[in-house]
């Protein structure tokens, strides 16, 4: 179910004006209130990495039966595909696997085996990147569970904002929890959590590319391990 009636003009002044109507640290269940009385259910999509199942959770709260896309890489944890389906049988939401033009076969056939260790870049894009990007072409606005003690490079990530790469308003409502946080909300409200985030995996991708992550280090320090990449380029 998606709705795509508005015009990028109309949804960048809506981007605005709920930057402006929630700020910098609005409750994620105000910032959830917001889409939910702007755009409505079949307006809206939920991405998740299936690390865990807060930001699901969370929205369908307010927003019942709403599309979570899920970007399945072909390369992922057992764990992370657990969580997925627990996901899928324990919320009330719409479960979407949104997938590659090419399955792993085809795309080591035509670009050699493991892109990942050769063209990490591109890998992502095949993979994660083109498939969000014709994905969210439904939608007027999506859900992120970005938070901005992730990394460096996310220290300024807002609640609200126009998604230039995408042409739709993006929403972080968890941009100011704290990794605690976001265990403790799973906890209270007995919410699937990917195993892996317990041990020493507290940014999950795809199974190549991601490695546990020592005590004191960045929590994306894990991903694509020695190379001066630190995003797959979708929220960049």
């Amino acid at each position: 179910m998606t709705g795509h009636d508005r015009t990028s003009e109309e949804l960048r002044a809506l981007a605005l004006q709920g930057n402006e109507e929630l700020g910098w640290d609005s409750p994620a269940n105000d910032v959830v209130a917001w889409v939910a009385r702007e755009f409505g259910v079949a307006a809206t999509a939920v991405a998740s990495s299936m690390a865990d199942a807060v930001l699901p959770h969370l929205v369908s709260q307010q927003l019942p039966g709403v599309d979570v896309l899920f970007l399945e890489t072909g390369y992922h944890f057992p764990e992370t595909l657990a969580t997925r389906n627990e996901v899928a049988g324990s919320l009330d939401v719409n479960l979407v696997d949104v997938l590659p033009a090419l399955t792993v076969e085809e795309q080591d056939r035509r670009y050699g085996r493991d892109l990942f260790g050769t063209d990490p870049a591109w890998c992502c894009a095949l993979r994660k990147m083109d498939p969000l990007k014709n994905a969210l072409a439904g939608y007027d606005v999506w859900f992120t569970g970005v938070r901005r003690d992730e990394a460096p490079t996310r220290t300024t990530t807002p609640l609200v904002t126009w998604d230039t790469q995408h042409e739709l308003v993006k929403v972080n409502p968890l941009a100011a929890w704290s990794f605690d946080d976001l265990l403790e909300y799973a906890r209270s409200h007995q919410v699937p959590v990917n195993l892996l985030l317990s041990n020493g995996y507290p940014s999950i991708g795809c199974r190549p590319c991601t490695r546990p992550v020592a005590p004191g280090e960045d929590p994306r320090a894990g991903r694509w391990a020695g190379l001066a990449k630190t995003e797959c380029g979708i929220h960049q």
